[in-house]
């Protein structure tokens, strides 16, 4: 019976057990796409990752599967994929690690440190698409229309899993969210954006900038402690609509509090020549390694 190398990774995490997990399966190249998704869905992770194919020039063929289907492109299955290929396959430092996946190349290079490895991964050029209307979001959230920041909109970004981007007033505001299933399924059926990024200028950590939360329950997820590729869009809307009031970040998010599973993901982001470069970062902790049979 063949076997795979199995690993469980905690992403965007400053220690064991926190931030967002991921399980990838390493040897995976005869591995159907049925039994891809049965082994997702068993895991029951926010994703879960397959390296079907190896090749330090060309990249690593990966596939990325939540409990409920197959997506094109993921952030911290991304990272996390990338550092378990770096420590377990390659076993020495490199400066960059290239991930073939479903939406295309995506570069993830590593900063080696003493106080952590950092691993980023380029964003696709963004896009900016529809914009909605406070009252609706406010009905999806269970939220009041005063409580959404009214200075900025709520738009669809995408920078390769297009998400719903909503800015609010307070902590209180991000704290009290709850999703309505019924309206948040009308509000999606007809649009890519599946996932809703909320965020919030106040922090539990005084060295960040923003709070964020991530609902994503079309892909199986009712939250997620750590989004890369949402963090990505968040990142884009804000050079674009300039809420820092400069056409660059530099800055740390802070997301999961509310899980009991605080994550830190580092967002740079700047707009040249109406182009936007965007790079998603943060740490990543191995946690279980052994063999899927």
């Amino acid at each position: 019976m063949e076997k795979h190398p199995f690993y469980i990774v905690d992403v965007f995490a400053e220690e064991r057990y926190t931030a967002n997990q991921l399980a990838v399966v390493g040897n995976a190249k005869n591995l159907s796409s049925k039994e891809m998704q049965q082994i997702a869905k068993e895991m029951n992770f926010s994703e879960t990752t397959f390296i079907l194919t190896e090749g330090k020039k060309e990249g690593y063929e990966v596939r990325i599967f939540t409990p409920e289907e197959e997506v094109p492109f993921a952030g911290h299955p991304t990272l996390g994929t990338a550092y378990v290929i770096q420590q377990d396959i390659i076993k020495e430092p490199v400066e960059k690690i290239i991930l073939n996946l479903k939406i295309g190349q995506i570069p993830v290079t590593i900063n080696y440190s003493e106080q952590g490895d950092i691993l980023w991964m380029k964003q696709r050029q963004p896009s900016f698409n529809r914009i909605l209307k406070p009252e609706i979001i406010s009905q999806v959230l269970n939220l009041k229309e005063y409580e959404i920041d009214e200075r900025y909109p709520i738009q669809e970004v995408s920078t390769g899993l297009p998400t719903i981007i909503v800015p609010l007033k307070t902590m209180n505001a991000l704290k009290k969210a709850r999703i309505n299933r019924d309206k948040y399924f009308d509000l999606v059926k007809d649009t890519e954006a599946k996932l809703i990024l909320i965020f919030c200028p106040e922090t539990y950590n005084k060295e960040n900038k923003l709070s964020v939360r991530v609902f994503a329950d079309y892909y199986g997820i009712p939250e997620d402690p750590a989004t890369g590729s949402g963090n990505g869009c968040l990142a884009a809307y804000l050079v674009k609509h300039h809420y820092f009031g400069e056409n660059k970040i530099n800055i740390q998010v802070e997301q999961g509090y509310e899980m009991g599973r605080p994550s830190l993901l580092f967002l740079r982001a700047e707009e040249k020549e109406e182009k936007i470069d965007v790079l998603v970062g943060g740490k990543a902790i191995m946690i279980v390694k052994g063999e899927l049979i």
